[in-house]
């Protein structure tokens, strides 16, 4: 796990000390190392910045900016490619040399064999950036998934890269204008959906997507080589329940042990939870050496797992750690979210994900997170939420459901704009919006996406607001799902893009990587998605039982009467928190001086959703954004 960075200079301004200050800004993510190196082609300045965390080969020689012999190629790499061992054998048996045991090596050396093709042989989590000297080329590749970040600017002749935005306030030619789209969105979903960010002219490159910046032409061209809708579109596998529990079990064993390849300590996160209860369990069975785990406890039981985490490691004999974290602790880690998160994020869970990954720092360089589980075989209440409702919704004539949909959008779209409502005509116009959600074909979509600010509270919080547009966002790809493709896996595979990649993935690579841990997700090797997308809905959610063939595989590892118990969230009670001893927060953060210095949003507004919200508690959505927002902004525009 490292941290890159760099640019393509069309106006040949930038310098290697541009570099410098891009890529040390990621000294968290790869303290053991740096490397620099700027190329002064014809027509541009090009610079490929590295911080290595080491986890592989711990030499000089795995080193990065990484060339081969004659100069002609040059990489920098954030991730892991675990099967390289198998590709470098297929390398050497071609006539390729190598001069290190790492990684990073075999991506460059199949890079030179096969070109951009050679990223479908690469089982892995990894952001990489190739300058082709040749083609006058720079390539930059992103995983699967979007476990490891990859962030670009493109403007006035100057192109940027990084694995955090904050590279680029290091950037002089970077221009900090906040994208107002993305704001609003921000405000609907608790993060900036992909490939948006909060900047104008800046994106995250979107997951199994590459980047091709022509430099002879300044010509930039994004290509799709893996989409998991080509999975969930393909027929359901005839195959039995109990053939298809044990090909996922040998799929997960290989997953799972491709993800303890290491030159330093590995350990689990281990929250007692059925995700992370079958990565230890299948870890811990094939292992004669005790797996090392570790939880974070909380003293409020409604946020603590770790007596069910501890019992699961006693259970399965593991060397586990817990940590029980008092409200200090967690309140100081929240002063710090602004920095970790250098674009608004609401998660809380960031919190005690922060804390855990301290946590394991003090013993090993890698962890292995659960995270996916959720996804690929429906975890979520809201799935369960999404396919009940559907099933209401086509007992009704679809005579009627369009016409009660249309009745209610209607009356939502003429209302919401206006001001005035009381509290009992804000309650009528939400109802009504749920009515629409109930009955109108297109209108679930809102429980998959589950936006947390309805949109006539946005048009009074924001000065003005127009419609934020979610066809620009990974969201517009439920349109891409065939007919033929379950209600459920439609809500399974919208989550897969967006909020697993844009809210989850984010929270654990900052998390980890802000106390120099990798963070690893073996539940998101893509065979393991592959598998799951064409299997039929039963396996996954049937009648109430939810992550059914996950459950069945945990049980043969894990006596039932362990693991069956209601699911708690992994977060800490931030909304009590904001009403009683961090209350100052509010009147820091959200007076008017505050929101002057940008002009969004409307102060009497405000003030009334912060009095609503102190005195009742409701309207905690909005006031957390709103919180989270001004201290992004004052931490990064300020």
């Amino acid at each position: 796990m490292c941290g890159v960075a760099g640019f393509c200079d069309f106006n040949k301004k930038s310098s290697i000390d541009v570099l410098k200050n891009m890529t040390d800004v990621l000294l968290h993510r790869g303290p053991d190392s740096s490397g620099y190196k700027v190329f002064m082609d014809p027509g541009a300045h090009i610079g490929l910045g590295h911080r290595r965390l080491s986890i592989l080969d711990l030499s000089p020689k795995a080193n990065q900016p990484m060339a081969d012999k004659r100069q002609d190629y040059t990489i920098v790499l954030n991730g892991e490619i675990y099967n390289f061992s198998e590709i470098k054998k297929v390398l050497e048996d071609d006539g390729f040399v190598f001069d290190s045991k790492s990684d990073t090596e075999v991506v460059l050396k199949s890079f030179i064999r096969w070109g951009v093709d050679a990223v479908d042989k690469f089982i892995g989590m990894f952001s990489f950036v190739i300058y082709d000297k040749r083609l006058r080329k720079l390539y930059l590749f992103r995983d699967r998934a979007g476990v490891k970040p990859l962030y670009y600017h493109y403007n006035n002749g100057v192109f940027l890269f990084s694995s955090e935005l904050k590279s680029f306030h290091k950037a002089p030619q970077f221009i900090k204008e906040i994208d107002q789209d993305a704001l609003s969105l921000f405000f609907q979903f608790g993060y900036v959906p992909t490939p948006k960010t909060i900047f104008n002219n800046t994106f995250k490159l979107r997951p199994g997507h590459y980047l091709e910046l022509d430099i002879s032409s300044a010509k930039l061209s994004e290509v799709k080589y893996w989409d998991v809708i080509d999975y969930y579109n393909r027929p359901r596998l005839d195959i039995s329940e109990s053939e298809a529990t044990n090909e996922l079990e040998k799929i997960l064993e290989s997953a799972f042990r491709y993800r303890m390849i290491a030159d330093v300590p590995v350990g689990v996160f281990l929250s007692g939870g059925y995700d992370s209860s079958a990565v230890a369990a299948i870890l811990q069975s094939n292992s004669s050496a005790r797996l090392k785990t570790f939880t974070i406890g909380f003293h409020e039981s409604k946020y603590n797992e770790a007596n069910e985490a501890k019992a699961i490691a006693d259970y399965l004999g593991t060397d586990h750690t817990e940590y029980y974290c008092t409200t200090k602790e967690a309140q100081e880690m929240l002063e710090q979210l602004p920095g970790v998160y250098d674009e608004p994020f609401v998660d809380t869970s960031a919190i005690p994900t922060m804390l855990v990954s301290k946590l394991a720092r003090q013993q090993v360089t890698v962890a292995l997170s659960a995270d996916g589980g959720d996804e690929a075989f429906a975890g979520y209440n809201h799935t369960e939420n999404y396919v009940n409702r559907l099933r209401k919704n086509q007992r009704i004539p679809r005579f009627f459901r369009d016409i009660a949909g249309n009745e209610a959008k209607l009356v939502t779209d003429a209302t919401k704009r206006y001001k005035g409502f009381n509290r009992y005509g804000i309650a009528l116009i939400n109802r009504l919006w749920k009515h629409r959600e109930l009955y109108s074909a297109d209108g679930l979509l809102p429980i998959i996406t589950r936006p947390r600010c309805p949109n006539y509270k946005m048009y009074r919080l924001f000065r003005p607001y127009s419609d934020s547009n979610m066809d620009s966002t990974l969201f517009a790809n439920f349109g891409l799902l065939s007919e033929n493709v379950s209600d459920l896996d439609k809500c399974l595979s919208t989550d897969y893009q967006t909020y697993m990649t844009d809210d989850i993935l984010t929270k654990v690579d900052r998390a980890t990587m802000s106390f120099s841990l990798e963070g690893r997700e073996p539940l998101l090797d893509h065979r393991i998605i592959e598998f799951a997308a064409r299997l039929p809905s039963a396996y996954k959610y049937d009648n109430g039982t939810k992550k059914k063939i996950l459950k069945n595989i945990v049980h043969r590892h894990i006596p039932k009467k362990l693991m069956d118990r209601p699911k708690k969230g992994f977060s800490v009670p931030v909304e009590r928190w904001l009403r009683h001893e961090l209350s100052e927060y509010l009147d820091i953060y959200l007076n008017k001086k505050e929101l002057e210095k940008h002009g969004f949003f409307n102060y009497e507004y405000v003030c009334r959703l912060k009095k609503w919200y102190v005195e009742t508690g409701n309207d905690y959505s909005m006031v957390w954004s709103l919180l989270v927002f001004q201290m992004w902004f004052n931490e990064w525009m300020d």
